[in-house]
């Protein structure tokens, strides 16, 4: 039988935008967080979240620097009933100090586990809603909220559950105002925008 290939990759250039802070204990070993900074050819930014094992966070890295991060995008259930469902995060392999431009890159490979959706927005624009599972180590997988637009968008909307895609896009951020007990609360969603897809 094939291996199934799996891909999940992401390399960001940007600003840190905030210190590194301890985030969680996992398996024994510490984990910390900080947001990432990184603009689009729009000049619109997007603030990221990473996660890093303290080995990979480099000593002279503190707030303001301009930084390349290479790594996974991860999911995963927060229970807590505190913040999002589902947080997204970019899991750093690599850190590394730049002078470049800014970067957002992201190929994965995965599952579909649930229905596409597809919807027209206000400006009368086709979009699709997509989860692609991607499956990691430890029998884990990620849950990847995704958005594909105009002719790509109304093809992914005839596939089924458990059909196999390959894309490539970029993380976004964009905030949205929830309605809590009759008070509004700012919240961030992550997704990423779809630039080319196939089924595999």
């Amino acid at each position: 039988m094939d291996e199934i290939t799996v891909t999940n990759h992401v390399e960001l250039c940007g600003v840190m935008a905030g210190a590194p802070e301890y985030s969680h204990t996992s398996r024994g070993e510490r984990f910390y967080t900080f947001p990432l900074e990184t603009k689009r050819l729009s000049g619109a930014e997007d603030r990221i979240n990473v996660i890093l094992r303290p080995e990979t966070l480099a000593a002279e890295a503190c707030e303001a620097q301009k930084i390349c991060v290479s790594g996974e995008l991860r999911s995963f259930n927060n229970r807590r009933g505190e913040g999002a469902k589902l947080v997204i995060t970019v899991f750093a392999q690599e850190l590394s100090f730049t002078d470049g431009p800014d970067a957002n890159r992201v190929e994965l490979t995965g599952t579909l586990c649930k229905r596409p959706n597809l919807r027209t927005t206000p400006m009368g624009r086709d979009i699709c809603d997509l989860m692609l599972a991607v499956n990691r180590r430890y029998g884990r997988s990620d849950y990847l909220p995704c958005i594909t637009w105009g002719l790509r968008a109304r093809e992914a909307a005839g596939w089924q559950v458990g059909d196999r895609a390959h894309l490539t896009g970029r993380i976004q951020s964009r905030g949205y105002i929830k309605l809590i007990d009759g008070e509004a609360y700012e919240k961030t969603a992550y997704e990423v925008s779809v630039v080319d897809i196939e089924k595999v």
